[in-house]
């Protein structure tokens, strides 16, 4: 078993201003997707600055539209109790359903605003991603947030506040699998041209796999538990339309010419 690293969730206190953890984890996420961006801007004709127009768009997208669908899908009593809670968002609580909502739609005004075919842009965010998502679990981690089952595994972790029992790091396990090896293998794909949309059913195909898989270690949010079978947890539930849409967009791909582009 191993003890639960004791981070205090305020990275930085400068008098009554506080830089939380979880809120640096987003600038990571975007600077790194700027950095990357910037790298493959030219493949779709953007340039750099059009890279931080985009980022501005899906950055109010994430934000607006993962909480949003956190509020909606699983806090809704709690934001009826406090209508102001939905706007405290250092103190955690984003659906990454929620966010990708936000993020289509803002890819979608930016495609329109810079006449560039919708699944040509959201193949080229895909790779973009997961680095961000990675580095939002591990604000969780930080967080206290997202326990995991008992384990008797030898990683196991006493999770705050549940008890001296081992759990699952399941944050840990979801940064590894939805950031570093999403990653690894969108930007590996994406190296070379792809037909258009391939990309994108990949990501959603590959997050919605790793996803699924972790709910079974993962505890489900406690005002809402198991919403069927003692097993299916509103995480599955969420994903599996991601899954389904994934292997649609990869069957279509097949039939679309290859984009010199993307």
């Amino acid at each position: 078993m191993i003890n639960y690293p004791t981070i205090d969730p305020v990275a930085i206190s400068l008098g009554p201003l506080q830089v939380h953890w979880y809120g640096l984890m987003y600038v990571v996420g975007f600077v790194a997707a700027w950095w990357l961006g910037c790298k493959r801007a030219p493949r779709i004709g953007l340039t750099k600055d059009d890279i931080g127009d985009l980022l501005f768009y899906c950055a109010i997208g994430v934000v607006a539209g993962g909480r949003l669908g956190y509020a909606l899908f699983y806090g809704l009593e709690q934001w009826m109790a406090d209508p102001l809670w939905i706007f405290r968002v250092w103190d955690g609580g984003m659906s990454f359903h929620g966010g990708l909502m936000g993020v289509l739609l803002a890819a979608w005004l930016f495609a329109r605003r810079k006449q560039l075919a919708f699944f040509a842009l959201t193949d080229f965010i895909a790779p973009l991603v997961p680095i961000g998502l990675g580095a939002g679990r591990i604000g969780n981690f930080i967080n206290h947030e997202l326990p995991g089952r008992i384990t008797s595994l030898p990683w196991g972790m006493p999770f705050p506040g549940m008890g001296p029992e081992p759990r699952h790091p399941s944050a840990l396990y979801e940064a590894l699998l939805e950031g570093v090896v999403l990653f690894a293998v969108l930007w590996w794909v994406s190296a070379k041209p792809r037909a258009r949309g391939f990309i994108s059913g990949l990501f959603l195909l590959g997050y919605g796999v790793f996803r699924f898989m972790v709910e079974f270690v993962r505890m489900p949010d406690a005002h809402i538990g198991f919403i069927a079978f003692g097993w299916v947890t509103m995480g599955m539930l969420l994903t599996l339309p991601m899954i389904a849409l994934g292997l649609f967009f990869i069957a279509w791909s097949r039939n679309k010419p290859v984009d010199a582009k993307v």
